[in-house]
């Protein structure tokens, strides 16, 4: 694994990038969330990627593109300063470390900006990942997407109690 790994870069998205992030979002969703979501919710949820709201939360935020021999095999984004609006890795590539790159540098960047704490709502699949990393739970989410009901978890991450932060007391 850290032979594989050795070679990641992160990189900021570019315009091109767009058609790659959502086949990795789509196949993701497909291939990863199996155990925890049926095959309609499945359906709807990666549909997603086929709409303009994609590109726009992509663009919206600050997105990370994980790279390998130069070719983007996960990706997450930073809505506003202190929530991941998404984090997604190829299937071939999970559970490799991609994911903890990108996580990673969202905690730094946004420890960077001044932000507390980050937020993120963990699907089912994703909750044990964030869990490990210190993310607590804090409310149970059910979402419409594309006519079907989806179970999230809204999760906390405190940055200053993490080292990555020092508090704030309002002085500039």
């Amino acid at each position: 694994m850290a032979d594989r790994m050795s070679g990641a870069t992160l990189r900021p998205m570019l315009p091109t990038d767009g058609p790659m992030l959502a086949s990795i979002f789509q196949a993701s969703i497909e291939t990863l969330t199996e155990e925890d979501y049926s095959d309609d919710q499945r359906e709807a949820w990666a549909a997603l990627a086929d709409t303009p709201d994609f590109a726009k939360r992509l663009t919206g935020g600050l997105t990370l593109v994980a790279s390998l021999a130069g070719e983007p095999v996960g990706f997450a984004v930073l809505e506003g300063k202190d929530k991941i609006g998404m984090l997604y890795v190829a299937p071939d590539l999970a559970r490799q470390g991609i994911a903890t790159m990108l996580c990673d540098a969202l905690q730094r960047i946004a420890a960077g900006r001044g932000t507390a704490k980050l937020i993120v709502d963990a699907s089912d699949t994703a909750r044990d990942f964030f869990m490990v990393r210190g993310f607590v739970p804090m409310v149970r989410n059910m979402v419409s997407v594309g006519g079907e009901w989806l179970g999230n978890t809204t999760m906390e991450f405190d940055l200053v109690a993490a080292g990555l932060n020092k508090p704030t007391d309002g002085a500039s």
